[in-house]
């Protein structure tokens, strides 16, 4: 049994590092074909020379940076490296609750620390090179120092409560695992932007001026209760441009990244703000949250089923089943299913992406919608021919083609029915 779980953990790394090489190597080749017509004034001769060469750029990061990954990952747990730390740690702590803490602290920090390197690469040379980047090497460091306190605080404080309710019942674990991950989530989803989005970012509310008089003439016209709205200091880290809606209720806001201020115009903005709108007014963010309990659910249930496994602990080298082994174990082999929960995730995303796009263009925005997605791709260099394999297994939104084809098939505006 034993030798079957663990060629069945290697069995499964090995099948999803080559199956995500496959389909970089059909994006690649799927990138090469010419572009619709819709999508030929995005790019001039020379843009698309540029993006070309970011994407192949990045491609090739892409997969040095997860070779790398795939073969430490595949070393650990071929030779018992995890085993290894275990041992390491229970040397120092030895604790039913400290000891898996402090052994994924340890597993989190060198795995931080050797990613470094390529995060700096990453920064420094290839979205420099593009002209992206906005970072300093300060800022940088103290993102990461903030990074750290956030997990520390956030993920330690989870893992902690987590640990704890096994230890307390581990018959019903995965129920009040999964209640207190649901709490965390909604709390969160609450939240976010007050709590965590503020220890990276400078929020301040949009000005009045006239593009604030046209988000409110908007909120108007479609019913939407908006008093929050606010702008990012996104510039202080790149050039790209997004904007976002988050909360719930009376926390509910939208924010406009600065950088989106200064590439769209106010119609433009408004459009997306609408498309954004078009989430809450069709509920989405309830929906992914209906989606996302069974879903949570079922992986607690699993995982409680195998924690008090010894097989699975010693297929990655221990002698006993502990919650940090087993969890590591539990990680590889759930993720066949995993796979599978995001594949439909994804779907059901891109089909919500349709609605909030569908929802924009029912109040006259479908022109000022297309304008502006085909804005950000030009300014963010996107790949606007992803094969259709990895658009369905990775895509949570659909490709600028299909969203462009579907605002072309837009409904009638509101005002003129």
């Amino acid at each position: 049994m034993v030798s079957f779980l663990f060629f069945a953990i290697i069995f499964i790394l090995v099948a999803d590092f080559f199956f995500e090489r496959y389909l970089s190597f059909l994006n690649i080749q799927y990138a090469k074909k010419e572009l619709p017509a819709i999508l030929k004034d995005i790019y001039d001769p020379e843009k698309y020379a540029k993006q070309q060469d970011y994407f192949k750029t990045n491609t090739r990061f892409g997969m040095i940076t997860s070779s790398f990954s795939f073969v430490i990952t595949l070393l650990m747990y071929s030779f018992g490296g995890f085993a290894w730390v275990d041992t390491l740690v229970q040397g120092y702590v030895q604790s039913l609750i400290w000891t898996p803490i402090v052994f994924f602290a340890v597993l989190y920090f060198v795995n931080d620390i050797i990613s470094i390197p390529f995060e700096w690469y990453d920064t420094f040379v290839i979205e420099q090179k593009f002209e992206f980047n906005k970072v300093t090497p300060s800022l940088f460091l103290l993102d990461k120092l903030k990074g750290y306190g956030m997990t520390a605080v956030l993920g330690g404080g989870i893992l902690f409560a987590i640990i704890w309710i096994y230890n307390l019942t581990p018959e019903y674990f995965w129920l009040w695992a999964w209640l207190v991950i649901t709490g965390f989530s909604l709390f969160m989803t609450m939240f976010y932007s007050e709590i965590i989005v503020p220890l990276f970012n400078k929020q301040t509310p949009l000005e009045a001026g006239e593009l604030r008089t046209e988000i409110e003439k908007f909120a108007i016209k479609s019913g939407f209760n908006l008093t929050n709205i606010f702008v990012i200091d996104g510039s202080k880290r790149s050039t790209k441009a997004n904007a976002y809606f988050s909360g719930l209720g009376s926390k509910k806001r939208i924010v406009l990244y600065d950088t989106l201020m200064d590439k769209l115009t106010t119609d433009e903005i408004v459009a997306v703000l609408a498309h954004e709108v078009g989430h809450y007014k069709h509920k989405h963010t309830l929906i992914n949250l209906a989606v996302s309990l069974p879903s949570t659910l079922l992986l607690f249930f699993v995982f409680g089923l195998i924690l008090q496994s010894d097989a699975l602990a010693q297929a990655l080298g221990g002698q006993v089943a502990s919650f940090h082994l087993n969890a590591l174990a539990f990680s590889i082999l759930y993720s066949p299913i995993s796979l599978v929960l995001d594949v439909f995730t994804n779907v059901l995303s891109r089909k919500f992406e349709y609605q909030a796009d569908a929802f924009a263009a029912s109040y006259g925005y479908a022109m000022q919608l297309e304008s502006g997605l085909k804005k950000l791709s030009s300014t963010s260099l996107s790949n606007l021919m992803p094969h259709p394999f990895n658009v369905f297994f990775h895509y949570s939104h659909p490709t600028l083609y299909q969203r462009i084809s579907k605002l072309n098939e837009a409904v009638v505006p509101h005002e003129n029915k």
